[in-house]
């Protein structure tokens, strides 16, 4: 018999395993994608760290304040810690006061965005054009020129110093 205590609790579960599962369908179907850099899983867990591999290909997101990016100040481009693919110039870096490394905009093509629903709100994913990777999120609260933040982990990059 099912009562109405029974009835609530049915259905915070099948949310809460709706919750759960959205974030895994969202993942596989981005691997599965085309990009012009696939690996398998294994191939993943061999080319990343274990950090890297949370964030770039299950979607984590490291803590705030810890990234060396974060004070990284030298001209140079920041690349996908993934596939190596330039994302963000040092020109356009900032600091958000977020604790993220924070960019006003990527380079052009690098970057590719995706609606991200999970832990009850919803923004914008940054992933990598060429591999797919989660690089972070984009908010519309960041300085002008454009008005926005690209808000990235730092361990889903690394950082290319300018040469000249």
């Amino acid at each position: 018999m099912l009562n109405r205590r029974g009835m609530l609790l049915a259905t915070a579960l099948g949310a809460l395993g709706l919750r759960l599962g959205y974030g895994s369908a969202a993942a596989a179907a981005k691997d599965a994608a085309n990009f012009p850099v696939s690996h398998t899983d294994e191939e993943w867990h061999k080319i990343l760290t274990d950090d890297q591999y949370a964030v770039l290909r299950e979607e984590g997101t490291e803590r705030p304040f810890t990234s060396e990016l974060l004070n990284e100040h030298r001209k140079g481009n920041f690349a996908c810690a993934g596939c190596d693919q330039e994302a963000f110039s040092s020109a356009t870096k900032f600091d958000s006061g977020t604790g993220w490394p924070s960019f006003w905009a990527p380079i052009d093509g690098a970057v590719a965005t995706s609606r991200d629903a999970s832990f009850g709100m919803v923004r914008d994913e940054v992933h990598c054009s060429r591999c797919g990777g989660h690089l972070g999120h984009v908010f519309d609260d960041g300085p002008k020129p454009t008005g926005l933040r690209y808000c990235m982990n730092g361990v889903a990059m690394k950082f290319h110093r300018a040469t000249a």
